[in-house]
């Protein structure tokens, strides 16, 4: 009892084994579906049976992509998945990655075969993918010419850039010699020179799709000089063709998205550029007028005119200070001078006549200030303040003033 196992313990140990198993993690089963339920999450549950048992099976919706037809009961299916146990039930099922119908098996192993080869000879590297042109003018089309392919590719195209050029080889796209046809197209259309070439058609069963598998076609788009656009088929749907070429895509329709610019969205974009365009030089020239400003300006003050304006305002401004100064100066003066003249004033001998006093002149025209510059009978001018005596001297005498000492006798008129 002390060496037993858990029901979990031992449906990991199970699934643990199954997962190592290298044959059961990519294994083919065949055998006819039943008990067929697509559920509401996108499963897919059902049954791979014969004459011997039965098979409990599970597509994920993430899957499938790996189904190209609507599964049915009594249909004989060759299933590609891995062998697993679901913890939960105990219960090991196939959980299949791809379905195909009875018959198509034989072409999936021969689509492998020529894949793996393909791939080991480099023709799948991505160092040999051409760049698919931006802008093309002259689009190449190799498909049927009546098929919905052509149509889709047509209409995109012309809403798109009604512009550019299709130009359609009409080629067989299944079918007996529906590979070589395809092989004349993509060669035709590259010599012609062509910007960008769409190669495919609509979906359909493998078989329907085969010419897109042969390794001629594979080898046609792989030597083209022209980038290639592959769109074989649905979403789902992948050839050799697809690998081979520069650029997959999903349908005829997004290969023609892909090949053919909006023009539109080309137009707006230009649009765009136009108007950062016009911000960008209306934000350059506002710089470069502001700088021609700032060094019209710098060449002002430095230039000969505005020096001489300069030295001008200069000598102005000097010559006010200069006024100024003088002006200053001559007031001074003038209050000076005022002032000597008040002084000058009570010097005056006219004030000094108004107050009482005279003033006498000799016979010498001098001033009279002592007695021995006249004598008797000498005329003397006596000046007063309304006018002027004339008068002779009768008489000298000395008269001795106070503070002034007299050294000399009196002096005795002529005749006494």
């Amino acid at each position: 009892m002390k060496h037993a196992y858990t029901v979990a313990q031992v449906n990991s140990y199970i699934k643990n084994m199954f997962s190592q198993d290298f044959l059961l993690s990519r294994i083919y089963v065949k055998g006819e579906v039943s008990n067929c339920k697509y559920h509401t999450s996108g499963h897919i549950y059902f049954s791979l049976k014969d004459e011997s048992g039965t098979l409990s099976c599970v597509m994920f919706a993430g899957q499938r992509k790996g189904l190209a037809f609507s599964m049915k009961e009594g249909q004989h299916v060759t299933v590609l998945g891995s062998i697993n146990v679901y913890e939960r039930t105990g219960s090991y099922q196939l959980y299949a990655k791809e379905i195909l119908l009875e018959g198509t098996g034989r072409l999936y192993e021969e689509f492998e075969k020529l894949k793996r080869e393909l791939e080991e000879m480099g023709m799948f590297a991505k160092e040999y993918k051409q760049p698919i042109p931006a802008y093309v003018r002259r689009l190449g089309i190799v498909t049927a010419p009546t098929g919905a392919a052509v149509q889709d590719i047509r209409n995109i195209a012309s809403r798109r850039n009604p512009y550019v050029q299709l130009i359609l080889y009409p080629s067989l796209v299944q079918g007996e010699g529906a590979a070589d046809s395809i092989v004349r197209g993509i060669e035709a259309l590259d010599r012609l020179g062509v910007d960008v070439m769409i190669v495919g058609r609509g979906g359909g069963s493998i078989e329907d799709l085969w010419a897109f598998n042969e390794e001629k076609v594979a080898r046609a788009i792989f030597e083209c000089q022209t980038p290639v656009i592959s769109a074989v088929g649905h979403e789902t749907d992948t050839t050799i063709a697809d690998f081979v070429a520069d650029l997959r895509a999903p349908t005829p329709s997004a290969a023609a998205e892909l090949a053919v610019a909006d023009v539109r969205e080309l137009m707006e974009r230009m649009k765009a550029y136009r108007q950062r365009f016009a911000q960008t030089l209306n934000y350059r020239l506002e710089q470069y007028r502001g700088r021609l400003i700032e060094l019209r300006s710098r060449l002002l003050q430095a230039g000969p005119r505005q020096q001489l304006y300069e030295k001008r305002m200069q000598a102005l401004e000097l010559q006010n200070q200069l006024d100024q100064a003088m002006g200053e100066k001559l007031n001074e003066r003038k209050n000076q001078l005022a002032l000597y003249i008040e002084r000058f004033h009570g010097l005056s001998p006219l004030l000094k006549l108004q107050q009482g006093y005279s003033y006498t002149e000799g016979p010498d025209g001098r001033a009279v200030t002592s007695i021995r510059q006249a004598g008797p009978g000498d005329m003397l001018r006596i000046h007063v303040t309304d006018g002027i005596y004339t008068a002779r001297v009768k008489e000298c005498r000395r008269v001795q003033r106070q503070g002034l000492p007299c050294k000399e006798k009196p002096v005795q008129p002529e005749g006494e």
